[in-house]
């Protein structure tokens, strides 16, 4: 495989770096266009704390009218937000016992799984999306039962 140098880029340039005959005065521009750069940066740092400051705000409103709503629908739904969290703390038994069964399958099958790709993905298969769906419905019930945040409703 050869390579035309010509073609691409030079990953390393020459820099000349004997002394110049004007010392002094390329000091002083350097430290002039150093000053204005470091000011620059500043004022983008500035700018990037304002912007960060602004999706911060953004982000909490709406996650203060997330919890108002689910605050709303758990006073309207009492009887069915206890019932939540009944079925959360439920299913939150049976999460562990799978995980219980899925570590000690993970324990006894280590040298298998090593060996080749086909058990660890069949393992992956069976296990995954029960895990993963399992998960996911634990959190939402979770959410729904939830205390109401005690800050949410003093404000």
């Amino acid at each position: 495989m050869t390579h035309d140098s010509h073609s691409t880029s030079p990953l390393f340039t020459q820099l000349d770096i004997g002394t110049s005959s004007q010392p002094t005065a390329v000091g002083l521009c350097s430290a002039d266009e150093q000053t204005r750069l470091l000011r620059d940066m500043l004022t983008a740092q500035d700018r990037q704390n304002e912007l960060l400051e602004e999706l911060v705000s953004q982000l909490s409103a709406a996650q203060r009218q997330r919890n108002t709503e689910l605050g709303q629908w758990k006073q309207a739904n009492p009887r069915l937000a206890r019932n939540c969290r009944q079925a959360a703390d439920v299913l939150s038994k049976v999460q562990t016992e799978f995980l219980e069964s899925l570590t000690t399958e993970v324990n006894d099958s280590a040298d298998d799984f090593l060996q080749g790709d086909f058990l660890l993905n069949e393992f992956i298969d069976r296990f995954g999306p029960r895990l993963a769906h399992l998960n996911g419905v634990i959190q939402m019930l979770a959410q729904l039962s939830s205390a109401p945040n005690v800050a949410s409703n003093n404000s």
